[in-house]
């Protein structure tokens, strides 16, 4: 028997800053990016900020940077360039910033995924942590990944996460 921990008793609402990154996607053809908004508006969380960029470190790092001084905002989630490939870039860029890991986020979530997809599941560097008082979190750019993500992960622990970092 699984032990569940209590539930957040805070109605609160998170802000949150989507971005993509794929050279492919558009605002119209970005599934993944979609679906994030909208398991955030359900959850009555909001959509402070949305972008694609291009896999490339440094654009990634800039729109990071950029939202990172933003204090109207709690969460980072970022979809693509988590695999192995080339043009994979997404990790590369984030764990040089990031001041805290979440390691459990990336374990948990290739268990999950193997569960999903079987041993496909190793290819993906999906990460998590904090920086400048935000929580990021890094997904592959697969809707069905980010729906995994979300609803197992992400949405159960998000207001109880922000409230960790943000409290002195």
């Amino acid at each position: 028997m699984t032990h569940l921990p209590h539930p957040d008793t805070s109605n609160m609402r998170v802000a949150c800053a989507v971005i993509t990154a794929s050279d492919t996607r558009t605002p119209e053809t970005d599934k993944s990016g979609q679906l994030i908004q909208e398991l955030l508006r359900n959850a009555n969380h909001t959509i402070e900020a949305y972008t694609i960029v291009k896999d490339e470190p440094e654009q990634i790092q800039e729109q990071i940077k950029l939202l990172g001084q933003s204090h109207n905002l709690d969460v980072l989630l970022i979809n693509g360039g988590t695999g192995i490939a080339p043009r994979d870039t997404t990790y590369d860029a984030i764990e040089k910033l990031l001041e805290k890991t979440l390691p459990g986020f990336g374990e948990i979530f290739r268990f999950l995924s193997y569960q999903e997809i079987g041993s496909r599941a190793i290819a993906s560097r999906a990460v998590a942590g904090t920086y400048q008082q935000k929580l990021i979190f890094s997904l592959p750019g697969s809707t069905n990944a980010v729906r995994l993500a979300m609803e197992k992960l992400i949405l159960p622990e998000l207001v109880h996460l922000v409230k960790l970092i943000t409290e002195r």
